[in-house]
């Protein structure tokens, strides 16, 4: 089996055996190098994801005789599995590929390996990055922590893990105004998904210049249909008509939102005037 060739493949197309195969390959020290690492990538696809190769991404993770690159990719496989088991909680098991128990192993686990001074720096950055996709207590103290750091690395883990952690406002409207690029990319998705509105002009402003990176306006589109749904349906429909198939595609999906979320507050206040009206008669 190619693993690389598998990198570049839909998981729904992968052998019925992928998950084995990645499972037999992590655990054999005597592997290439190459192939460990697209194993530890792979192995975390929801499609093959299990208790048992959740124990070896754990071990691989947590083990300072592997290689650091190595632990750093079995750490971040992690994000995918703990979002949705987050989301989606157990009470749908057949929905669920690992158990309970492995997911707060797993919490457990990262956890330890961040708090572990000795743990090499890209790793600890992995392990943040991938736990705060199922919040926990010690996540804001983390995140804190690694932006007022004021090292470049750590200032980019912490935006990109205030998109899942609350808290964090007045330090994402700073980020927005940083010069690396990767930070101010980081710090518009946060902005969104906490409909930061103190953040809207500023989203407007990358919307309108045409200057704008391509990855940087994606993101902005997406921040501008969370943030404020009415004004950004008026920006957006000129994206809509881009030449550019990604920048239409991604205000197409603005706008769908924009909207759903416009259709959501009108059978709010709908409930609101109905539950008045109740109480005054």
């Amino acid at each position: 089996m190619d693993l690389k060739t598998l990198l570049d493949t839909p998981p729904w197309d992968w052998p019925r055996d992928a998950g084995k195969t990645f499972l037999k390959i992590l655990i054999d020290r005597r592997a290439k190098a190459s192939d460990r690492l697209a194993a530890a990538e792979l192995a975390g696809d929801f499609t093959v994801i299990n208790d048992d190769l959740a124990d070896a991404l754990l071990a691989v993770a947590g083990d300072a005789g592997e290689p650091q690159k190595l632990r750093a990719r079995a750490a971040i496989s992690f994000g995918a599995i703990l979002e949705h088991a987050d989301l989606g909680g157990f009470d749908e098991l057949d929905e669920m590929p690992i158990t309970e128990g492995m997911f707060r192993k797993i919490q457990d686990s990262l956890r330890k390996i961040y708090l572990d001074n000795d743990s090499p720096k890209e790793v600890r950055r992995r392990v943040l990055e991938a736990s705060v996709r199922a919040p926990e207590a010690w996540h804001p103290d983390a995140i804190g922590q690694a932006y007022s750091s004021r090292d470049r690395e750590w200032m980019l883990t912490a935006v990109f893990a205030m998109r899942w952690v609350r808290g964090f406002d007045h330090q994402i409207l700073e980020a927005l105004d940083s010069a690396d690029p990767d930070i101010h990319y980081e710090a518009v998705l946060a902005a969104g998904n906490w409909e930061l509105d103190a953040a809207w002009d500023r989203v407007v402003e990358l919307l309108d210049d045409p200057d704008t990176p391509k990855p940087l306006l994606l993101a902005a589109i997406e921040a501008a249909g969370s943030i404020r749904p009415l004004e950004a349906g008026i920006i957006l429909v000129d994206l809509a008509d881009s030449d550019d198939e990604d920048v239409a595609e991604a205000a197409d999906e603005a706008l769908m939102m924009a909207e759903g979320a416009l259709a959501n507050e009108d059978d709010d206040e709908d409930e609101e005037e109905n539950e008045e009206g109740e109480w005054i008669n």
